[in-house]
């Protein structure tokens, strides 16, 4: 559907590609409450972790790396995973590139933080992880943990740098079965979130149309795969004016959900 004033219609409920927040209080209750829509959570895909017997066939031997990049909670669950079960305990000395602060501070999960060497981008974005990595790079053997089909933004930049590294395969992302949710277009809008997400989207419905069903999306890479796609993309973030997904949700309910 190419005219986009056709599907400024109110929106009443939305598929959210993620699973529900653990606390009743969080953005998506602010949203339901003010906008009277009701949102639904399901998680689009789930993570399997590669064993470390699987893992062995890679032939890396992570005591060698005196740095590793993690991207993710999961890539720092999985890791710290694959350690445990070959038995291997990370140095004090490792230093650790992380894509955000929030990961950043999960690490504290498995390492006492103040002992570490720990780097981050201030805003999560991963030019800004670049930046902080460029200095760094000459002096250091990097792992980048990852899953077989991952972020190739920060391979071509480790590799534009001439940086001594190598990945590491320690989890899978699998799409969830979603046949449940079968008509899709039950829903008015579905929030995607990653490009996996939307890959579960086709995976579930090969033959979907997207006609009125309206969508939202976080993150440049999903934006990508979607218009690849030949999805319209009725909600985006981050942009200028809504640096958050909830923020450009509730800009864009705010004009097809108001008052007459």
């Amino acid at each position: 559907m190419s005219n986009y004033e056709e599907v400024m219609t109110p929106v009443k409920n939305i598929l959210v590609s993620q699973p529900k927040p653990e606390t009743s209080k969080n953005p998506y209750t602010d949203l339901a409450e003010k906008f009277k829509v009701k949102f639904e959570f399901r998680q689009f895909i789930r993570i399997e972790g590669i064993p470390a017997k699987e893992f062995r066939k890679q032939r890396i031997d992570i005591k060698e790396y005196s740095a590793i990049i993690l991207t993710s909670k999961n890539a720092i669950d999985h890791f710290f995973r694959v350690c445990e079960e070959l038995r291997i305990r990370m140095t004090e000395e490792t230093k650790y590139f992380c894509i955000s602060e929030a990961v950043a501070v999960y690490l504290q999960k498995y390492i006492q933080f103040r002992k570490r060497k720990i780097f981050f981008g201030a805003n999560g974005k991963e030019n800004e992880l670049f930046d902080v990595m460029t200095k760094h790079i000459p002096n250091e053997k990097i792992l980048f943990p990852c899953a077989h089909e991952h972020r190739d933004n920060i391979n071509q930049f480790l590799i534009s740098k001439n940086a001594d590294f190598s990945e590491a395969f320690i989890y899978e992302t699998i799409p969830t079965d979603l046949n449940d949710l079968n008509p899709i277009h039950q829903f008015d809008m579905i929030m995607l979130f990653t490009p996996k997400g939307a890959d579960s989207l086709f995976f579930n419905f090969p033959d979907f149309k997207q006609e009125r069903l309206r969508i939202a999306c976080m993150g440049d890479l999903t934006l990508k795969s979607l218009e690849s796609n030949k999805i319209r993309i009725d909600v985006c973030a981050p942009t200028t004016e809504t640096t958050s997904i909830f923020m450009a949700i509730e800009k864009y309910l705010s004009v097809v959900n108001k008052k007459k």
